[in-house]
């Protein structure tokens, strides 16, 4: 039986009703958790304010400390964490791996800069008078964490709000919690206060909106789905909470005429195909010019058809199941809507033949070319094995589309042109964009979405700014 974690202890079901974990490759029970609600969260909740008198007291470098060996614990257990992670959301084995590696990276990228956080000094405000500004943590933060990427996405929160003093109650999806609270007992063990980082397992309509509507939680860190991130502002907004929200993104990627074409088909095979195409920042939508449209197009296509399909503990796969069955449902309505629309299907729209993909949430990696612009994986996010080619006339034509949609989380763009570069990077309406890179998040880099795609920063030193309150202080050196 799986359990929550707060308080620094394991707590079990106690008599609560139980939430069933399946492995997405095979739909068998791989484990039970408790079906925590607003009494657990409450619980968790006031675990948290009580360490956070001591935590908060802490000196930063100690906490930075704490966090470096909180981190080395979870790096010293990634083979028991690994198998976990792939039983509950479904990845390959290489996948979370460099899932757990980027979560431990993370929190060192924190805990190093932990020494670092400093207010401000004004000389000079009057005669005799100068000014200061203190940054002081918030309190208990409360973090929502998806299915896609469990780890990485809760690290990004973790990092930043332990550092600066505040602790946490997180919330992981209801389908993959078993790796989170593993987690959390291994980084108490490795010497984290107990109340610092606490998990409540449940629904998210139970206790994530408990936790979005708990008086005393000062912050909620959320990612996933815009309609859910819009639902929580409103829940949050009851007693003012700050929100951050990661929300969803339909991210276009350009291809010039003079691009380096095979690094580029490269970028958009990785960024669309890495985790079965489940992420929010992904390479979703792909513009590319005329002229050279249909050697990349060649190119992307060799490409695709080398992906290997298959359980996430089986050697060779390369693309494991989609999370759900109602995930891989919605992503077949939206292929459709494109074959109808007129696109040219080159690999997929399909799931596959065979015995050992009967049980799974299996669908093939899918490559279309030319749907309607008004169709659905045009205008919606795609958050599956599908990725869709338009051919474009240029620049300008590339990047109005790539600006047509509700979102604005990545981009990226192909070109040997700075001044191409650098008109894309500044018109395109995007928190993030890469530019004849692959789409990798960096720790150093501030991250966070425009329009719908969301507001706030994770990453970089901007992410303090969303864990920290600042106060004014004016200092008279004579009565």
């Amino acid at each position: 039986m799986g359990h929550m974690f707060y308080g620094g202890e394991r707590i079990g079901a106690n008599g609560l009703a139980t939430l069933e974990i399946k492995n997405p490759a095979t739909g068998e029970v791989v484990d039970e958790i408790p079906r925590g609600g607003a009494g657990q969260v409450d619980e968790a909740v006031k675990a948290a304010k009580e360490a956070f008198a001591g935590w908060s007291k802490t000196p930063a470098s100690k906490r930075g400390q704490t966090l470096l060996d909180a981190a080395a614990a979870v790096e010293a257990r990634q083979s028991e964490l690994a198998p976990i992670l792939v039983s509950e959301q479904g990845k390959p084995l290489r996948e979370a791996n460099l899932e757990l590696h980027a979560f431990v990276r993370t929190l060192r990228h924190y805990g190093g800069m932990a020494k670092n956080i400093r207010g401000g000094y004004v000389p000079d405000l009057d005669t005799d008078t100068y000014g200061m500004v203190v940054r002081r943590p918030l309190g208990v933060i409360g973090a929502i964490v998806p299915w896609n990427f469990p780890t990485t996405l809760l690290a990004n929160k973790l990092g930043p709000a332990l550092i600066t003093g505040n602790t946490v109650v997180a919330k992981p999806a209801e389908t993959t919690p078993l790796v989170t609270v593993r987690i959390a007992e291994i980084m108490h063990e490795a010497g984290l206060p107990a109340g610092v980082f606490n998990v409540v397992t449940g629904r998210g309509s139970e206790a994530g909106e408990a936790l979005a509507t708990h008086a005393q939680v000062r912050k909620l860190a959320f990612t996933g789905s815009t309609p859910v991130g819009k639902m929580l502002v409103g829940k949050a907004a009851g007693n003012l909470k700050r929100t951050t929200l990661e929300l969803g993104g339909s991210d276009p990627m350009i291809v010039c005429d003079d691009a380096n074409l095979a690094r580029a088909a490269s970028a958009a095979s990785v960024g669309r195909f890495f985790n079965c195409g489940q992420a929010c920042l992904a390479v979703k939508r792909v513009f590319v010019f005329d002229s050279v449209a249909d050697e990349f197009i060649g190119m992307l296509s060799e490409k695709v058809g080398k992906l290997r399909l298959g359980p996430g503990m089986e050697k060779g796969t390369m693309i494991g199941p989609l999370h759900t069955a109602g995930g891989r449902e919605e992503v077949e309505e939206q292929v459709q809507s494109a074959v109808d629309s007129g696109a040219k299907v080159l690999h997929g729209a399909k799931r596959p033949e065979g015995k050992e993909f009967e049980r799974g949430n299996f669908y093939e990696p899918t490559l279309l070319v030319d749907p309607s612009h008004d169709s659905k994986v045009a205008q919606e996010e795609v958050f599956g094995p599908a990725l869709p080619v338009w051919r474009v006339g240029g620049l300008d034509e590339a990047i109005e589309r790539a600006n047509g949609t509700p979102f604005g989380l990545g981009s990226s763009v192909w070109t040997a042109d700075l001044n191409r570069a650098s008109e894309a990077a500044e018109r395109i309406e995007a928190g993030y964009t890469w530019i004849n890179s692959p789409q990798v998040v960096y720790d150093e880099l501030p991250f966070g979405g425009w329009k719908e795609s969301g507001y706030g920063k994770e990453h970089g030193i901007e992410a303090l700014d969303y864990y920290t309150e600042t106060k004014a202080v004016v200092v008279r050196r004579h009565q």
